[in-house]
């Protein structure tokens, strides 16, 4: 039998000679984005059924809800947008911060948009909502991008094309 799946160097070069710096970076916050939030809820929900080595972090007695995790993260990135050059802010590691800290927050949106710990109650069901939303829409895109190359490709041609 054949071996159709592409060879890693493949999936590199391609990764770099199809998508632009920018679009690069939206790939792999979406891929980490969507990693962590789905690791969150697996690991959410081993917790709260006590099975695995993890536990919840507090702090004197106080829970430490892994938004916060995520805000730090985010200040980060927004630390080396300011202050980075281009080169900093195009960095891969600055696309997984933001894919990773995003999904620390949004994963507990639920909480943040009614300041009371909804997380495992009917009203927390927005945060998952919201990110599977975000998911599926970033998703829609990235399927959708040979589409638009090529919508873009023949508006060039036409505007390149003498009018008769």
């Amino acid at each position: 039998m054949t071996n159709l799946a592409p060879s890693p160097g493949a999936v590199r070069r391609a990764y770099h000679e199809e998508l632009g710096p920018g679009q690069r970076s939206a790939l792999l916050s979406w891929l980490t984005f969507t990693g962590t939030f789905t690791g969150l809820r697996v690991l959410t929900t081993s917790i709260r059924a006590g099975k695995g080595p993890f536990r919840n972090i507090s702090v004197g007695g106080e829970h430490l809800h892994h938004y916060l995790w995520g805000i730090g993260l985010l200040a980060g990135v927004g630390a080396v947008a300011m202050r980075g050059d281009e080169r900093h802010r195009r960095h891969p590691v600055v696309a997984i911060t933001y894919g990773a800290g995003l999904a620390l927050i949004v994963d507990e949106f639920a909480l943040l948009l009614d300041l009371q710990d909804v997380y495992w109650a009917k009203q927390g069901r927005i945060s998952v909502d919201l990110g599977i939303g975000g998911i599926a829409a970033s998703g829609s895109y990235f399927a959708g991008l040979p589409v638009l190359r090529r919508l873009r490709r023949e508006r060039k041609q036409q505007a390149a094309m003498p009018t008769a």
